[in-house]
């Protein structure tokens, strides 16, 4: 076992004290936003950001924090020339990007372990003036139709005239952190770079419940700390800490306080206010700062002139004040071989995390993505009945507040370290995406995997009718339920890895599982049909209306993925009652109840309402959903999209061994069947024996699922060279359209950045390629195979005349998405699409960047950069597929030729 895996599982949680837990972007969120009706972006722009203390949370750039965000370091940067000290990350908010929010600023997560004892990032900082202004006006001016500007094609980044900022942590022990930044000048001169290192206490004493204020104080270099002065931390809760900053111009000190003389005109509460640096550095004004070495914020600043090709290296360390007496020669004497020890354990942990028969190029990639996972993990902070009411020492809410955004989310209360989609663009956890993080999550960290998907389940999260919250923007909002497929694969990777499973964490959140499959019960199926309308169900604008929004027909949707989902919910449920029937069998009683749950939304799915309308069309072979109108006629909106391909995900095979194991439940289940003859013509071979005599039970049978995979794996429809598009390309020559009241509605093919507002306009499912979509779908053809076996083959792709095993598949549409990450022959990595710096300079072109979505035809990353979550999970690809290499051999593909190469 690696030195950093012993520790994860010996003491994780005490190394796990502090880690990235920091925000990109704490400004323009839903927390922040007291306006009379709900305007986030707008109510706390960028622009206040430097100068307004946050109420629920801080951010900063490459910063940490503990564990309940108490006291936090990040490092700000000023190159002489911007108009605002760099303290935290820009982009442009949802009003002002063509295709809604985008960070617009260039930082790679390269490397991090799961305690959080080595990490590593890297920010590039142009050394012209940053072009704040420009980028908004050209966002602005540009339309849906058009390309987004990006920071690259404004030209700060030509003749190589930026700075490479490296980041680095090293902890010696759980409360003891090294700290290195590292700036290379990549440019042609010499150029000067103001670094300031900056710690400061989250502002808890200003809102009225709690005035008890901590202190930093300033401590003059003496030989007892090695000749370094030193940043004293003093709070009544996280205790004493002290920051050595080696070889210092200054140090600076300030308060973590409003400037209120400034954004509101009003009277400061001090007159060193949070914007103390800015006003110092970019105007000279030093009576900003405090005269006296105290306040809540404080820096310790260097400027440094760094010649062309050349670097600067600075070095700190926080750690408990009772830590220097240990030392022999002071802070910085052992510094630089610490951080090469843990360097050298987290190369022994990723090492020992991937399986042989990965290459270089893969390992890098798996890396990243996995450091992204880590580096995203973010202190979240909402008590919405404090928000709803308003702070004592400030004026009440606006009225409004009270019947708006999340108001019957009262009991929401949380405070705990989550893993967020990404830090800037989506700085609060989405129920949906986290499940999908846990997937690779499990392969670094078991323990927080289940962690996470236990803490959505607690009360203080769970709505006491059931529903799981969506996200921040509106909690109330439906997300597919996948929360049960992930807690269940998070229990299987983590027996593989362990040696056994988990009883005690499955059988905790099968019971909220059990209120949440009651919610989705009793709200999200109008007609108690079992057809489900579960609305946006994370698919943003992938149908012609907004699904989150009334019809503009009236009525409502019988939605195909919505009443797949359900089914998946109940084999999910029935999978986890069995297991933990084999050493309870209470359990038994549950699982028939889910069996005979999926029966009836099988049923439901091919004669609604007993109406003889099904969900399937047999002209076009492929699943759509139904419009119901107010008068009660339907129609189906022939829309070839995921939403037909989601029945794929409802299968889930038996072994012959465990019906064995649950007697009672083989007993039910058998009278079930033989006494609902109607309903068991419907369940896929169950009465026929695959495999090992292994049985199946899944949403759809052999006939629709060759159907299916014919149109899923038509490069003229589904199949791109990276993978399953959302929509399929014959929408771009025949695009669908309803007509309404007047209106024309329509759904095109758009394999790149949405053309519609429809659900804001920044999230497109009208086409690009989604890692967490393809994810499920290769894992339902895994399941399809384990039960069909080798006999079962397919044209892949179709029109090929090539046939494969749905095994062959199922890794060929693997390799297909980690070919967005690899370089190809000419040395280009899809991902980065036409962007020549990204493809060949040797300063850019291996740092990943693990995108939203990706490009149906090319394969280029678009959408949030950062969204290394369910994008992550292509580190789960990588090692299944190189295990899969090691066991089959290289010839395991032979039946599917290769991919044609798009150009980007």
């Amino acid at each position: 076992m690696s030195i950093e895996r012993d520790r994860l599982r010996a003491d994780g949680a005490a190394w796990k004290l502090w880690g990235p837990y920091v925000s990109e972007r704490a400004w323009g969120t839903v927390r922040e936003d007291y306006s009379q009706w709900g305007n986030a972006w707008d109510y706390f722009p960028h622009d206040h950001a430097r100068s307004r203390a946050f109420r629920w949370s801080e951010d900063g750039l490459a910063g940490i924090c503990d564990d309940l965000q108490r006291l936090c370091f990040a490092v700000a940067l000023w190159n002489g020339r911007d108009p605002i000290l760099k303290e935290r990350l820009f982009g442009l908010t949802g009003n002002e990007g063509n295709h809604g929010e985008d960070v617009k600023e260039y930082y790679f997560y390269l490397d991090c372990t799961p305690t959080h004892s080595y990490m590593r990032m890297l920010y590039k900082y142009p050394q012209a003036e940053f072009p704040y202004v420009r980028l908004i006006e050209e966002n602005r001016r540009r339309g849906k139709l058009d390309c987004e500007f990006e920071l690259i094609d404004s030209g700060v980044f030509e003749d190589n005239r930026y700075f490479d900022v490296f980041v680095e942590y090293a902890k010696e022990t759980p409360d003891d952190i090294l700290i290195r930044i590292t700036a290379e000048n990549r440019g042609p001169e010499p150029a000067t770079l103001h670094l300031l290192p900056t710690l400061w206490f989250r502002n808890t004493w200003a809102w009225g419940y709690d005035d008890r204020r901590p202190t930093l104080t300033g401590v003059p270099a003496d030989a007892t700390r090695g000749g370094a002065p030193v940043i004293h931390a003093q709070h009544y809760g996280l205790g004493d800490w002290a920051l050595y900053c080696e070889a210092p111009d200054e140090l600076l000190f300030t308060n973590n306080e409003t400037n209120a003389a400034l954004l509101f005109g009003t009277t400061n509460a001090t007159p060193y206010v949070k914007d103390a640096f800015h006003q110092r550095l970019v105007h000279g004004d030093h009576a900003a700062v405090s005269p006296q070495p105290a306040g809540t914020k404080a820096a310790a600043r260097y400027e440094r002139l760094i010649p062309a090709g050349g670097s600067a290296t600075l070095r700190l360390r926080l750690c408990r004040t009772t830590t220097h007496g240990q030392w022999r020669r002071g802070p910085f004497d052992t510094f630089d071989a610490v951080v090469a020890q843990r360097q050298h354990e987290a190369d022994e942990f990723y090492a020992e995390t991937q399986p042989a028969g990965m290459d270089e190029d893969q390992r890098l990639i798996q890396r990243q993505a996995l450091s992204g996972m880590l580096w995203s993990k973010q202190w979240f902070h909402y008590n919405v009945q404090e928000w709803l009411d308003g702070d004592p020492a400030l004026p009440p809410p606006p009225a409004e507040r009270k019947v708006g955004r999340n108001h019957q989310w009262a009991h929401l209360n949380n405070a705990e370290i989550l893993s967020m989609p990404d830090k800037w663009e989506y700085p609060w956890y989405a129920a949906w995406d986290l499940a999908f993080h846990c997937i690779p999550l499990a392969l670094v960290d078991g323990e927080f995997a289940k962690a996470q998907l236990l803490l959505l389940g607690r009360e203080w999260y769970q709505h006491p009718n059931g529903q799981i919250p969506a996200y921040e923007w509106c909690f109330g909002d439906v997300n597919p339920p996948v929360y049960a497929w992930a807690a269940y694969r998070v229990y299987q990777i983590d027996a593989k890895l362990n040696g056994s499973g988990d009883l005690g964490f499955l059988e905790r959140v099968f019971h909220k599982l059990l209120l949440n499959f009651t919610w989705w019960v009793n709200r999200k199926d109008a007609e108690g049909s079992n057809v489900f309308e579960g609305g946006f169900l994370g698919l943003d604008n992938i149908g012609v209306f907004d699904r989150s929004a009334p019809l503009p027909t009236g009525g409502y949707l019988e939605q195909s993925d919505g009443t797949s989902w359900m089914g998946v919910f109940s084999l999910n449920l029935m999978t986890i009652a069995l297991e933990l029937a084999q050493h309870n069998p209470s359990y038994e009683d549950i699982a028939t109840k889910f069996f005979e749950h999926f029966l009836y939304i099988a049923a439901a799915m091919n004669n609604m309402g007993g109406d003889g309308i099904a969900l399937w069309d047999e002209q076009d072979e492929f699943f759509y959903d139904i419009l119901h109108y107010p008068d009660g006629h339907r129609e189906r909106l022939r829309i070839r999209s995921l939403v037909g391909l989601t029945p794929l995900f409802a299968v889930e095979t038996i072994e012959a061994g465990l019906l064995a194991k649950v007697p009672n439940f083989t007993r039910r289940l058998e009278w079930f069947l033989a006494h609902r003859p109607d309903l068991a013509k419907l369940v896929s071979r169950w009465f026929d024996e695959g495999v090992g005599e292994r049985r199946q039970i899944a949403l759809v049978r052999g006939h629709r699922l060759k159907a299916l995979l014919k149109r899923m794996l038509d490069p003229n429809e589904f199949l791109s060279d990276y993978g399953i598009r959302s929509v399929s390309k014959y929408h771009e020559a025949n695009p669908f359209m309803l007509a309404v009241d007047g209106r024309d509605y329509f759904v095109h093919y758009e394999p790149a950045e949405s053309h519609s507002g429809v659900f804001g306009g920044n999230s497109n499912w009208r086409g690009p390629i989604w890692v967490q979509m393809n994810y499920l779908l290769i894992e339902s053809l895994q399941r399809f195979h384990y039960y069909y076996g080798d006999d079962f083959t397919v044209e892949h792709p179709t029109g090929s005349g090539h046939y494969c095993t749905l095994d062959q598949v199922a890794d060929d549409l693997s390799q297909r998405l980690i070919r967005l990450f690899t370089r190809d022959a000419d040395g280009r990595r899809p991902v980065f699409g036409g962007v020549a710096a990204f493809q060949h300079d040797p300063h850019w072109r291996d740092y990943l960047l693990f995108y939203e979505y990706f490009h149906g035809d090319n394969g280029a990353g678009i959408g949030a950069s950062h969204q290394t979550g369910w994008t992550g999970l292509v580190a789960k690809l990588i090692t299944q597929q190189a295990k899969h290499h090691a066991e089959r051999g290289p010839d395991h593909l032979a039946g599917s030729p290769p991919p044609r190469v798009a150009k980007s």
